[in-house]
């Protein structure tokens, strides 16, 4: 037989999983999967009352999308500032090596 929640659960659990989002950057899911266990609740129930939660907020579709894009876009460029600092390191070790006054 499915639980039932109260609105304070529900608003809660939403809460949460908003914070997750922006906080980590993840998706709508993983947010979901994340939070909800740790709730006793379905990732699929947190899913629907975040959904819920932000058509009653006025947060259309489209909105939803932009929010995905900006979350992608940012675990993208954060991949590229982690690869930048590598190449970074790994450029200054080689021209380190190449140095013709360091002694070997």
């Amino acid at each position: 037989m499915p639980k039932k929640f109260d609105q304070d659960a529900k608003d809660r659990v939403v809460r949460l999983v908003e914070d997750r989002i922006l906080a980590e950057n993840l998706s709508l899911q993983a947010a979901c999967q994340a939070v909800a266990p740790k709730l006793g609740v379905s990732w699929h129930s947190a899913r629907q009352w975040v959904q819920q939660a932000r058509r009653d907020g006025g947060v259309t579709r489209a909105e939803e999308d932009i929010i995905a894009e900006n979350a992608r876009l940012r675990r993208e460029n954060q991949e590229l500032r982690d690869t930048n600092e590598l190449l970074k390191a790994a450029s200054a070790f080689f021209a380190s090596e190449l140095d013709p006054k360091r002694r070997k």
